[in-house]
This record gives structure tokens, C-alpha cells and sequence, in this order.
């Protein structure tokens, strides 16, 4: 049976940037806050036409074009995002659609940040139950500005829109995903959250004047989340496939917030390790954040064949999914494009 492995990437960044100034004001801080707080000076915005859909189906297209696959060729079509375009039908319906992937499966994944990771680790075992010969589109996507209170300081600042995605298909022997794993803590689930909107509290003139259909943080929460657990999750997926730390070149996590990165990376133990970030340039992109980075990275000619490459999310639920993968595909130098096709 085959391996699975990642085949190519691609990314989709939409064209208006929104710098610090622009979200300084409502938010009551300044724009060095922002920079001293986060790491992010700018972000990207969807256009008022574009849904989730729009942008997960142009990462799907690049990613397909690079690894020369024909959507036809796709057996499954899995859209990791909280921001989905419906409560339903399931996004990836509509991106099987756009993309032209005919019969595909194609379901979405909520598992908020932490959402591509998970997506991932279920689309290989689909292909690797099916017998390994077949192809997956796996995307992440979110477009938070849409659920944004832009007085709110712990959210208005964070989030940027986007879309990554990945190909997955048979890859040579050595090669491919190589271990996983995911946790959630359900009893923390209240530290991020869009309270109204769902079967719980239907959305209602009422919930609309308090704001509850808007993202909602416990950025203290949260942070204490990452701290605790993602260390042991890391150690843990490491110890568990035999890898000594020294051996990850590349580690890829959700780029939640640059500050808080630079926090943590110390004690995950990768020192020799290349951390990739574009947190400054796009914001926390949700579910997206992880593929868009890794994008950049390999198109940049940072990731080679043999590499090792640690991806990690972590966000609402709480959940956290950490994987390891053999890079097997060519290195590549290729600029990342956005939307109008400029080179980022």
C-alpha cells in the first residue's frame, strides 16, 4: 500500500490589505500595540462578493496546477473552516462545484484553528483505506472579518481572510504523513466561541443588538491552553514515532498571534528547526493559517525532499492537532500569488 503525502500546495490571499491604522481606531489601541501585542502589521480582506467557497476553490485550483492533476482526478474534496459560506449545505459541496471535481466526496471539517490539521490526518486515512492509488484536495479557509466586533481589542486585531490547501496522493516509499495525533478539551470550549447563530441560541433581533453572533475570546484562556498543552503534544507525537526533535527541520504551526509564538517555540525543544511565520503579513487566517504558511515555505524553495516538517494547530473547541510529514515532493521557487497574481 502506498503512502500518502503531500503532492503540492497552494494559497489564495485576497487583494485589500488592511494595515494597523485601519484597525487601530474602532479598537481603541494604537497601531505599535498592535505590533508590541501580536506581530501583525497588516492583514487581508475578503471583497464583498467573496465567500469562503471563492477563496478555498482559487487555493484548491493552484494547488491542483502545481501538482498537475486534472479536478476530475480528485476523490475527495475537505473544506476545514468555522466560517462556513451556509450553516448549510457543507462548503466543500459548493468548492467541488466550482472546481469541477465531479463525483468527489466532499465534506467540511470544524475544528475551528486547529481545523487543517485535523482535515489532513482524516482525508490520508480515507485515501490510505481506499488503498492509497487516489487523490484528495484538503483546504482551509476562513474569513473572520465577516464576524468580527471591530470595538473588541482581543479579536478586531488578530484576524485576517484566506485560504491554503494541500493535494494528498500517493507518495514514494519513506515518504508521505508520518504519524499524527489530536486532543480536544471539551470542557474549556466556552474560550472561543460565535454564541448565537446555531441550534442553542438562534439567531434573533435580540442576539443581533447584544452581539452574539460575533467571535467571542478568552485570549488569556487561550494562551494558557497553548502553554499547557502543546509542548506535551509535541514531545508526545515525537517520543511516539521515534524522532528525535533535532531531526525537524521544518515546524509550521497556527499563526495565532506573533507575540505568543515567540513565547512558546522555546520550549517545544526543535532547536534546529526553521519556524515559518506569516502572521506579520496576513494576520491569524484561522484554519487557513497553516496551509498558507506552508505554502509560502515551499514555494519559496525552503522545503526540500527528505525534509521533516512539523505542522501544529490549536484553537477553539479546544482542540489541537499536531502532524509529521516526510516531504517528498521536488523543492520548488515559486513566487506565492495573490488574488490579482502579484507576487507576495
Amino acid at each position: 500500500m502506498a503512502q500518502i503525502g503531500i503532492l503540492s500546495t497552494g494559497s489564495y490571499l485576497p487583494d485589500r490589505v488592511v494595515g494597523n491604522d485601519e484597525i487601530a481606531g474602532p479598537a481603541g489601541v494604537s497601531a505599535d500595540w498592535i505590533v508590541r501585542k501580536t506581530g501583525i502589521v497588516e492583514r487581508r480582506r475578503a471583497a464583498a462578493h467573496e465567500a469562503s467557497s471563492d477563496l478555498a476553490a482559487a487555493a484548491a485550483r493552484r494547488a491542483l496546477d502545481q501538482a498537475g492533476l486534472s479536478p476530475e482526478q480528485l476523490d475527495y474534496v475537505v473544506v476545514a473552516t468555522s466560517t462556513p459560506d451556509h450553516p448549510q449545505p457543507a462548503t466543500a459541496s459548493i468548492v467541488q462545484h466550482l472546481i469541477g471535481a465531479e463525483g468527489a466526496g466532499a465534506f467540511d471539517m470544524n475544528a475551528v484553528c486547529s481545523g487543517f490539521v485535523y482535515a489532513l490526518m482524516v482525508t490520508e486515512r480515507l485515501l490510505r483505506g481506499d488503498g492509497g492509488g487516489g487523490y484528495g484536495v484538503v483546504v482551509g479557509v476562513d474569513i473572520y472579518s465577516r464576524i468580527l466586533d471591530y470595538s473588541d481589542r482581543r479579536t478586531a486585531i488578530l484576524f485576517g481572510d484566506g485560504a491554503g490547501a494541500v493535494v494528498l496522493g500517493p507518495s514514494p516509499s519513506g515518504g508521505g504523513l508520518a504519524d499524527a495525533l489530536m486532543m480536544s478539551r471539551g470542557d474549556m470550549h466556552g474560550l472561543i466561541r460565535v454564541p448565537a447563530g446555531g441550534s442553542r441560541m438562534p439567531a434573533t433581533e435580540h442576539t443581533l443588538e447584544e452581539g452574539q453572533h460575533f467571535f467571542k475570546m478568552d485570549g488569556r484562556g487561550v494562551r494558557e491552553f497553548v502553554h499547557d498543552t502543546l509542548p506535551a503534544t509535541v514531545a508526545q507525537l515525537l517520543r511516539r514515532g521515534g524522532v528525535p526533535p533535532e531531526e525537524v527541520r521544518h515546524f509550521v504551526p497556527h499563526q495565532a498571534n506573533g507575540a505568543m509564538l515567540a513565547d512558546i517555540v522555546p520550549s517545544l525543544g526543535l532547536t534546529t528547526a526553521h519556524t515559518h511565520l506569516t502572521v506579520e503579513r496576513y494576520g491569524n487566517t484561522g484554519a487557513a493559517s497553516i496551509p498558507i504558511t506552508l505554502d509560502a515555505a515551499y514555494r519559496r524553495g525552503a522545503i526540500g525532499p527528505g525534509d521533516l516538517v512539523l505542522l501544529a494547530g490549536f484553537g477553539g473547541g479546544m482542540a489541537l492537532g499536531a502532524s509529521l510529514v516526510r516531504w517528498t515532493s521536488p523543492r520548488l521557487t515559486v513566487p506565492v500569488q495573490t488574488a490579482a497574481g502579484a507576487a507576495v
